[in-house]
This record gives structure tokens, C-alpha cells and sequence, in this order.
């Protein structure tokens, strides 16, 4: 599908930021996005590049009523060159399609979904920070427009994408943060939605990640939903252990979101000389491997904050800390070759960057 350009005056266009140190995370919109249209008996119509402005949809739009929607997250890097590069950008198209599937939504073809965002990113390129862990963020998303009060597919979608120039997601930066394991609330179950991206289970994530924060914690470990046993996700990345040069982390069953980044730092950490494990981890063990020193590190990685270090854990009336509460060697190491690739400080040897200008 060509993608046609409808371009806007520059009296229309937005007064761009002049300080990348305060951009924050996800407050500011560039001045285009990328809008295509999926109708029954159509298929995907009317591909353009438009100003970005408020949708008008029906109240009964099916999205309202039964939150058939789906997003992805993923980064546009400045490098020292002026090379306009993005990270792994068929790997979100792939994941979109996958939660698509599951809520009963079109695939996008992931033509159409790679090219019309580098042809977005391109036209926005002056909006791209360069500054020392800023990028543009890159918001996919897909929503039932049809305006119909009752339980069924949608016959009308948009397929959308919204770019927002970003800071840290942390405003403390790279530093350990504090966890909480959730042990009444419950993300998500096998056979549910968890591992689709779908704006259901952040809503419903919300109240204990509120309820942490009240208790000084700055996110939530979730545990299974079947036994509140298992270690899943914290917050909404995913979750990793460092039992000396072996990184482990939670399988992926199901219930658990299948991280761009989680596989990028697992074939780093491999290509590190690292051992790798993805297996259950019992959170009673846990708590044991932590007090006794067998972990030695603990990490989450996810597209917006890459990875963070956990410093504490909560559980069950006990606060341990994590090594020696910093952050770990090899969290920094990964941290640092991770995003050293995705702005061309170091070699990619893996064919992750997709250059766009």
C-alpha cells in the first residue's frame, strides 16, 4: 500500500522543545501521524501521513465498550552522525499481529507496518533528541471504531502511529529501584490476554502499583494467577535473576509478555559467555536465594526504560536487599552494550538496527 503525505502549513505545526533535559516521558506529540483504515470486505484503505489531531468516533464505538485495542512501544535513536536508526522494528510488528490475533482484530501486513513507520519517523526526523538517553517513542496502535452496543468483532478498525520525543522513563535514571511482590492481585492467567498488548491489563494492573507506591515501593513483582507462587513480570517488563554468571528468568507459558528486549538480552547475556535459564521461579526460593547471597543481581528490560536495576524486594513482611543493593555487573554490561547498540556506540552484530535516514 503507497502511503500518501497530506502536509500541513507550517502555521499548523507545534513549537518543538528547546530543552531535551526536560522532555520527560510521553507528554509531548509530534505534529504528523500515520492513519490507515481496516473495513470488512475492504481489507486495509486510505494509508496517510496527516496532521496529528483528536479522533471523532461514534460514542458506541466498539473500543469503549469492549476494549478491543491493542498498542507497541519501540524507539527512533539520533546518532552522533545524524543516522536516524530503530531497534528491532519487525519484531514489534510481529508481537502486534500476535495480540491482533488474539483480541480477533486484522493483521497488519508487517510491510506496512515497518515501512509506514520509518516514513513517519523520516518526515519527523528534526523532532529525534540526540541527547544522552532521549529518543522518540514510537506508539502503534489499533482500535474497533464501528459503532455498534453489542459483543462481537468490529467491522472497522484504524490502524494509528504517534511519535513523542523522550527522556528517561525514570526520572531517577539508571538506579536500582525498590520492588513489592504483589501477592493478593493478579496480573494475568494462562489462557488470558497477558501475553497480548492490550491496554486491558495495564488498566488492571493500576490499583497495586498505586497501592506499592503508598508503601515507598516504586513497582510490583507479580506472581502467578494460578498459585501466587510464581515470579511472572514487574510492572510491565520482564523479570531477571542473577545467580552469579547464570541469568534467569520466568518462561514464557502464556501469561507473560514476550519481550522485545527480554530476547535481546538474552542472546547478549549468551554471546556474553553468560548461562542462560528460562524456567518457573518459586518466589519462597527466591526470597532463600536472596538472603543466602545466590543471587548476586536482579533486573527488569523493557522498551521504555531498557533495563533497570532492582536494588530490594518486598515480600510477606520481609525487605531484602538485592547483592549489595547497587547495580549488579551484569546489568550494567548488558545496560550498557544494549543501548550502546541502539544508538551506534557499538557494533550491532546481530542485524537489530534498521537505519531510516
Amino acid at each position: 500500500m503507497e502511503i500518501r503525505v497530506i502536509p500541513i502549513s507550517e502555521g499548523e505545526k507545534k513549537a518543538k522543545y528547546t530543552d531535551e533535559s526536560q522532555l520527560g516521558f510521553g507528554r509531548i506529540f509530534t505534529d504528523y501521524m500515520l492513519l490507515v483504515e481496516w473495513k470488512a470486505g475492504q481489507g486495509w484503505v486510505d494509508g496517510r501521513i496527516k496532521k496529528y489531531e483528536p479522533f471523532q468516533i461514534d460514542p458506541a464505538a466498539l473500543v469503549l465498550h469492549y476494549a478491543q485495542e491493542i498498542f507497541e512501544g519501540l524507539k527512533a535513536y539520533k546518532w552522533a552522525d545524524g543516522t536516524i536508526a530503530l531497534f528491532r522494528p519487525e519484531m514489534n510488528a510481529r508481537r502486534f499481529n500476535h495480540s491482533a490475533e488474539r483480541l480477533c482484530m486484522p493483521e497488519v501486513p508487517e510491510e506496512l507496518f515497518v515501512k509506514g513507520i520509518e516514513q513517519l519517523v523520516a518526515l519527523e526526523s528534526a523532532w529525534v533528541p540526540g541527547s544522552e538517553g532521549t529518543s522518540l517513542y514510537i506508539r502503534p496502535a489499533m482500535i474497533a471504531v464501528e459503532p455498534h452496543v453489542g459483543i462481537k468483532p468490529s467491522d472497522h478498525y484504524y490502524f494509528y502511529v504517534i511519535l513523542s520525543p523522550v527522556g528517561a522513563y525514570y526520572a531517577a535514571g539508571f538506579n536500582p529501584v525498590k520492588i513489592m511482590v504483589e501477592d493478593k492481585y493478579v496480573r494475568a492467567t494462562p489462557g488470558g490476554t497477558g501475553e497480548a498488548k492490550t491496554g486491558g491489563n495495564y488498566a488492571s494492573s493500576l490499583k497495586a502499583g498505586l497501592e506499592a507506591k503508598k508503601k515507598g515501593y516504586d513497582q510490583v513483582l507479580w506472581l502467578d494467577g494460578v498459585h501466587k507462587r510464581y515470579i511472572e513480570e514487574v510492572g510491565s517488563m520482564n523479570m531477571f535473576f542473577a545467580y552469579g554468571d547464570t541469568i534467569v528468568t520466568a518462561p514464557l507459558e502464556g501469561s507473560i509478555l514476550h519481550g522485545i528486549t527480554r530476547d535481546s538480552v538474552l542472546t547478549l547475556a549468551k554471546s556474553m559467555g553468560l548461562k542462560v535459564e528460562e524456567r518457573k521461579i518459586d518466589v519462597n526460593d527466591l526470597m532463600q536465594d536472596l538472603k543466602s547471597g545466590k543471587i548476586t543481581e536482579a533486573f527488569g528490560s523493557g522498551t521504555a526504560a531498557v533495563v533497570t536495576p532492582v536494588g530490594t524486594l518486598h515480600y510477606a513482611g520481609e525487605t531484602v536487599d538485592v547483592g549489595n543493593g547497587g547495580v549488579g555487573k551484569h546489568t550494567q554490561t548488558l545496560y550498557d552494550t544494549l543501548t550502546g547498540i541502539q544508538t551506534g556506540k557499538i557494533e550491532d552484530k546481530f542485524g537489530w538496527i534498521r537505519k531510516v535516514k
